[in-house]
């Protein structure tokens, strides 16, 4: 059964529609990518998906019925407005956070002590929220949004304010959950955060889905027209008749072939005039995706 499913929910304040006719379905044990640029709805539609806002109209649906807040015992809620007590101490803050989703004290306590050695900050459990750097706070209410064990886990903007080391000790412990069979929801419009992570998307734009489904499926519509090259000597070759477009940064060129050109021809004529030390294919990224679908849209 679906852990969410949203069906044509629109949300309007005042004179601005926030969520214009959107849905999707979210799997148990699916990493699931709610993006779009700032701005474009991400944060009113988890609102909504959780009971902050009610929808004008469409459906929410958790845990295979309708909307209710019982259900929130079962989900883990990460908001991009962070919200801690500044002059509590760590441990207090987890305990007590802990408790509002139903644990005793004792279990919170000894969970948060787990989940705090597996996020390495140890050393900041006697201190008081304010003596804390932002990442670290970052990481306690990542901590108080998993202690209660929930199964459907939203996370919005997850890793603003982490450096690259503590952001990918998140993403480890995101694809941990999901391999338990949690449903993991994230909001960001790190494209290429969700690109690495993500089962499944929806994209946004203007409060209006631009893509959605599975991340594989939406990659293969696309033609594998990228090349990622990185050569020392003579760049001539980036004149080649295959290249639609480039970008050469000091020896690392990032190129676009035009539509059914051979990466070969490219490749034989590279040899000739550099030194290759790396030659790729690939599928646009999930960025350049999202822009040539936008654009296309404008465009109509």
């Amino acid at each position: 059964m679906p852990i969410v499913e949203l069906q044509h929910v629109r949300k309007v304040y005042d004179t601005k529609v926030a969520v214009d006719d959107i849905s999707f379905t979210i799997e148990p044990g699916t990493m699931f990518g709610l993006l779009g640029p700032n701005g474009s709805g991400k944060t009113s539609s988890i609102r909504m998906m959780i009971g902050i806002t009610v929808p004008d109209s469409g459906t929410v649906q958790l845990f295979d019925k309708p909307f209710d807040r019982g259900s929130l015992k079962r989900v883990g809620y990460l908001p991009e407005e962070r919200g801690l007590y500044k002059k509590m101490k760590v441990m207090d803050q987890l305990v007590f956070l802990g408790q509002l989703h139903g644990l005793d004290a004792t279990v919170a306590s000894k969970r948060a002590h787990v989940w705090c050695e597996k996020m390495q900050i140890t050393e900041a459990i006697p201190k008081k929220t304010e003596e804390l750097s932002k990442g670290m706070q970052q990481k306690i209410q990542f901590i108080a949004a998993l202690l209660h064990d929930p199964e459907l886990i939203i996370m919005d903007e997850p890793f603003s304010g982490l450096d690259p080391v503590n952001a990918t000790l998140l993403q480890d412990t995101l694809i941990d959950l999901r391999q338990q069979g949690k449903a993991v929801l994230f909001s960001t419009h790190r494209m290429d955060q969700v690109e690495k992570l993500c089962d499944a998307i929806c994209l946004i734009d203007n409060g209006r889905v631009v893509l959605s489904g599975a991340m594989r499926e939406i990659k293969s519509r696309y033609p594998a027209n990228r090349v990622v090259l990185h050569f020392s000597g003579d760049d001539s070759f980036l004149r080649h008749p295959s290249i639609e477009s480039f970008k050469n940064y000091n020896g690392q060129a990032e190129i676009k072939l035009v539509e059914n050109a051979d990466g070969q021809g490219l490749l034989a004529e590279a040899v000739k005039h550099a030194r290759i030390t790396r030659f790729e294919v690939m599928e646009p990224t999930l960025e350049e995706i999202f822009i040539s679908t936008v654009g296309d849209k404008v465009d109509a």
